[in-house]
C-alpha cells in the first residue's frame, strides 16, 4: 500500500541542477504549445484572402482548436495519472508537428478545420502533464519559480510566433511560414526524447489515486477518482480560467488589429504589438514569480495586475494615441497581466488533491480551452461589425471579472477550511 507521504514534492535537498533540468525540458515543450495556438492568427491577413474567409470564419477555426482541446484536456488528465505523463508529452508534441505541417499543405478552409481539430488534441496534453511533472519532481522551495518559468516560456512562445510566422510569409509565403513551425515542433521532441530519462515518472498508483490532500484542504481517505470533481474551489479555478482564456484571446487574435484601426497604427506594426505583450508579460512572470513566494497575497497580486491591464485597454479602446505610443501600451497590460500568472497557478495548486495532479489541471485548464473557443465567436463578429472600441472594452471588462474569480476561490476555500 502506497501512502500519501510518497508522493510528497522533492525536499529543499534536491540539487538545483536537477530542478533546473526538469523546469527547462517542460518549458520547452510549454513553449512549443503556446507558440502553436498562434499557427493561424498572425496570417489571418493571408489566409483571409487565401480562402475568401471573414474574421469570423477564421476565428472558428481557433474556437473548432479549442472545443477540441478542452475535451482532450480533461480526458488526458486520467491519462497522465495513470500510465504517467512522459508518453503523453512526446504524443502532444507530434500531433502539433504533424498539425502544423497539414496546415502548409490545406487548399481549403475544410483542411485548415481538419488540422485545427488535430492541434487541438495535441495541445490537449500539455497542462496536465507539465503541472504533474512540476508538482512531482520540482522540490518545494522552487515551486514558484518553476511556476513562473512555465508562464514565461508559454508567454515566449507565443511572442514567437508572429515574429517567426509573419517574416517568413513576407519572403516567401505562408507555406513555408507555417511548415517552419512543424519542424520547430519536432526538434524541441528530438531534444525531449534525448533527455527522456529527466521527464521519467511513474503513474500514481490506483490505490493513491482517489486519496491525498489539497494544499489547504483535507481528504485523506481512499475514494473514487472523480472525488475531486467535488472541491468547490475546483470549479472556481475553472470559472477563472475561462475568463482568463477569453482575455488571452482577444489579445491574441483581435486587439491589435482593432488598436491598428483606432489608432492608424502601421500594418508592420501590429505583429509587434503582440509580440511586445508576450515579451512584457514573461518579464511580468519573473516579478510574479518572486511575489507568489507569498501564497497568503496571491490573489491581491492577480487584482493588482489584472486591474491595471483593465485600465490599459480601456485607454486603448477609447483614448487617443500616436502609433508608436501603442506597442509601448500593449507592453504595459502585458507586464501587468504577466505579474498574475504565477499566483494564477497556485490558486489552483492550493486546491489540488496532492494524488489528482493531472485530473484536477485537466478539468480546470479545460476552463481555459472553453474560454478561447467561446471567445473568437464573440470577439470575431465585433470586428466584422467594425466595433473596435467595443472589442476593447469587452476585453477590460473580462479581465475586471477576473479580480472577482480569484477572491472567489479563496471564499470558497476557506469555506471548505472551516466546514473541515
Amino acid at each position: 500500500m502506497t501512502s500519501s507521504s510518497t508522493l510528497k514534492l522533492p525536499t529543499a535537498a534536491v540539487p538545483f541542477r536537477q530542478d533546473a533540468g526538469v523546469i527547462g525540458l517542460v518549458g520547452m515543450a510549454h513553449l512549443i504549445s503556446h507558440f502553436s495556438q498562434l499557427l493561424l492568427a498572425p496570417l489571418f491577413p493571408w489566409l483571409k484572402v487565401e480562402f475568401n474567409a471573414s474574421y469570423a470564419e477564421l476565428g472558428f477555426l481557433m474556437t473548432l482548436f479549442f472545443v477540441v482541446s478542452c475535451g482532450v484536456q480533461a480526458a488526458s488528465g486520467f491519462l497522465v495519472d495513470r500510465i504517467g505523463p512522459r508518453p503523453v508529452l512526446f504524443a502532444g508534441l507530434a500531433l502539433l508537428g504533424l498539425a502544423a505541417f497539414g496546415f502548409s499543405i490545406s487548399t481549403s478552409y475544410a483542411m485548415l478545420a481538419g488540422f485545427s481539430m488535430l492541434a487541438g488534441v495535441g495541445n490537449g496534453v500539455f497542462h496536465p502533464v507539465d503541472y504533474t511533472l512540476l508538482n512531482r519532481k520540482v522540490s518545494a522551495p522552487r515551486l514558484g519559480h518553476a511556476y513562473s518559468f512555465h508562464g514565461i516560456t508559454g508567454s515566449l512562445g507565443w511572442a514567437l510566433a508572429p515574429v517567426m510566422l509573419v517574416p517568413l510569409t513576407l519572403a516567401f509565403s505562408w507555406r513555408v511560414a507555417l511548415a517552419s513551425a512543424g519542424t520547430l515542433a519536432f526538434v524541441v521532441l528530438a531534444v525531449l526524447l534525448l533527455n527522456r530519462d529527466r521527464l521519467s515518472l511513474p503513474a500514481i498508483p490506483a490505490i493513491a489515486a482517489g486519496s491525498g490532500k489539497a494544499g489547504d484542504q483535507a481528504g485523506s481517505q481512499p475514494g473514487s477518482s472523480l472525488d475531486f470533481l467535488r472541491i468547490p474551489a475546483v470549479w472556481m479555478c475553472f470559472a477563472f480560467f475561462f475568463f482568463y482564456a477569453m482575455a488571452l484571446s482577444v489579445v491574441q487574435a483581435f486587439a491589435p488589429e482593432a488598436a491598428r484601426q483606432l489608432h492608424d497604427v502601421p500594418l508592420g506594426l501590429v505583429a509587434v504589438c503582440l509580440t511586445i505583450y508576450m515579451v512584457c508579460s514573461a518579464g511580468g512572470m519573473v516579478v510574479g514569480g518572486f511575489l507568489a513566494a507569498n501564497p497568503a497575497r496571491c490573489e491581491r497580486i492577480v487584482g493588482v495586475g489584472m486591474g491595471t491591464a483593465a485600465v490599459v485597454a480601456l485607454c486603448l479602446g477609447f483614448g487617443t494615441f500616436a502609433a508608436a505610443t501603442v506597442p509601448v501600451l500593449f507592453g504595459v497590460m502585458g507586464f501587468f497581466a504577466g505579474i498574475s500568472g504565477p499566483s494564477r497557478d497556485l490558486l489552483v495548486k492550493r486546491s489540488t488533491p496532492e494524488n489528482a495532479t493531472g485530473r484536477v489541471y485537466g478539468v480546470v485548464y479545460a476552463g481555459l480551452d472553453i474560454g478561447q473557443a467561446v471567445s473568437p465567436l464573440i470577439f470575431g463578429a465585433l470586428m466584422d461589425q467594425r466595433k473596435f472600441s467595443t472589442v476593447l472594452l469587452g476585453l477590460a471588462v473580462v479581465q475586471a471579472v477576473l479580480i472577482a474569480s480569484a477572491f472567489n476561490v479563496r471564499r470558497v476555500r476557506r469555506t471548505a477550511l472551516v466546514a473541515a
